[in-house]
């Protein structure tokens, strides 16, 4: 019998996700302690007990132990099985906040993931699921993601507080990953986006359009934002609207941006023409900011990256945000891998914010669980 991985262990409810996915991947059992044990309320919340829910239902044979005041929780992982499941997840954060850590699961499953997520499919804390599906799809793609089973479909539009929202992501298993350099961003070509508006005017959302667009028209001709409004059952339970807008290159990179109005009855009224031109402002600050990859997705290149082939992989990135540095020591201790950082300087080439080069050597991870047909 092989003897048991060592246990990991950690203090706090921070980067609760980062260390399940972690450990769900490596197989290496996880121990965390004082969860919020300070606080009046003291323990997990509704959002993170759903995030464990999820993650039973994706693997088979985890050991979940949970303390009476929710404040310990230890996690031995099973295998990854996938298949076709459905999952409601907390309306508190949005579908974004688990879906993320399903993108870096899904191609290592037993049986192909088809998943009906319901909920709050955009807010103002997660990445919504129209940035995701823009930026994270094709970012998988070059990793040999790929397939007519591959896609990221928003059957109904749930805004927060109340939700009703729901989304279809179906991925492929793959048994390697294989390696990449993408080091040169390219210049942009275009900029795509959609504005949504559910159970409000659908005038809002052209008032988005035309104030993003006269911030963006003086920068490149080939903008085209899509004006979605979904209406009746499909539009959810709550008034809301947002913009999402992406940049695409030359060379297939994609950085995103988005904003979404205050949720009902909580701070005051934003204005469309506002936050058309914010979302605007973001958009050119995550450009300037540049790489390969956009902020939102860099933890997911670099566990790629760490699970590709035994062979060299390379990517830029613009400055690192402090929760892809803390992946990056989660990374070391579950993997025992460390990525080569060097800082680029901006010049003629690299304009914008400072550059990093991340180059590391994949641990040849091989997805032992997909059946062979």
């Amino acid at each position: 019998m092989a003897s048991q991985p060592h246990t990991l262990s950690y203090v706090g409810c921070n980067f609760l996700r980062q260390r399940l996915v972690l450990s769900t991947l490596s197989g290496r059992p996880v121990k965390i302690r004082k969860i919020r044990a300070k606080e009046e309320s003291p323990g997990l919340r509704d959002f993170e007990a759903s995030f464990i829910r999820l993650i039973d239902k994706v693997t088979n044979g985890s050991r979940i132990e949970i303390n009476q005041t929710g404040t310990t929780l230890y996690y031995q992982p099973g295998l990854l099985y996938g298949g076709v499941l459905e999952h409601d997840c907390s309306p508190h954060r949005s579908i974004g906040y688990y879906l993320e850590s399903l993108l870096c699961l899904a191609p290592f499953m037993k049986h192909p993931l088809r998943i009906v997520l319901r909920g709050v499919t955009n807010d103002q804390v997660d990445p919504s699921v129209d940035v995701l599906k823009a930026t994270a799809l094709p970012l998988l793609k070059k990793f040999g993601i790929d397939g007519e089973g591959f896609e990221l479909k928003i059957t109904r539009r749930g805004m927060p507080p109340k939700g009703g929202g729901e989304v279809i992501f179906a991925c492929p298993v793959r048994k390697v990953l294989r390696p990449i350099q993408f080091t040169d961003p390219g210049k942009i070509k275009r900029i795509r986006g959609t504005a949504y508006s559910v159970r409000v005017s659908p005038q809002i959302a052209n008032r988005i359009v035309d104030s993003a667009r006269s911030i963006l028209n003086k920068f490149i001709p080939d903008i085209y934002i899509y004006t979605d409004h979904m209406k009746g059952t499909s539009s959810g339970k709550s008034p809301g609207f947002g913009l999402s807008l992406v940049a695409e290159t030359t060379n297939g990179t994609f950085l995103g941006a988005e904003l979404a109005s205050n949720p009902q009855g909580q701070g005051t009224a934003v204005l469309p023409e506002e936050l058309g031109l914010n979302c605007a402002k973001l958009l050119l600050e995550e450009i300037y900011r540049g790489g390969c990859v956009d902020s939102t997705n860099q933890s997911l290149v670099l566990l790629l990256m760490t699970l590709g082939q035994q062979d060299v992989s390379k990517v830029l990135l613009g400055p690192l945000s402090p929760y892809t540095i803390e992946f990056l020591r989660h990374l070391r201790s579950f993997f025992q891998i460390m990525f080569k950082i060097e800082t680029k300087p901006s010049h003629e080439e690299l304009q914008g914010g400072e550059k990093v080069l991340m180059t590391c050597v994949g641990i040849g991870f091989s997805n032992l669980s997909k059946t062979i047909k």
